[in-house]
C-alpha cells in the first residue's frame, strides 16, 4: 500500500498542531515536504526531523522509500 502526498500532509499536521506543510511527489514513493512548525523553535535541524519522522510512524522505509525534508520554526 502506498501513501499520497495529501495524507501524508494530514498525518504531519496531525502530529504536529499549527504546522504549515506542503507536501510534493506524486509517484506514491518518493517525496518533499517543507514544514514549518513554531515547535521546532531552539531545535536542531536533526532533532527537528526526528519529529517529523515520529508523525509518520513505520510508514518511513516501507509505505514512504524517501522523504526529502526542509523544515523550520514559525
Amino acid at each position: 500500500m502506498s501513501l499520497d502526498k495529501d495524507q501524508i500532509k494530514t498525518l504531519i499536521e496531525t502530529a504536529l498542531p499549527g504546522a504549515q506543510v506542503v507536501v510534493q511527489g506524486d509517484d506514491g514513493r518518493h517525496f518533499e515536504a517543507e514544514v514549518v512548525w513554531p515547535g521546532f523553535a531552539g531545535l536542531p535541524p536533526v532533532k527537528q526531523h526526528q519529529r517529523v519522522y515520529a508523525a509518520l510512524g513505520g510508514r518511513m522505509g516501507g509505505e514512504i522509500h524517501a522523504l526529502k525534508l526542509t523544515t523550520r520554526a514559525a
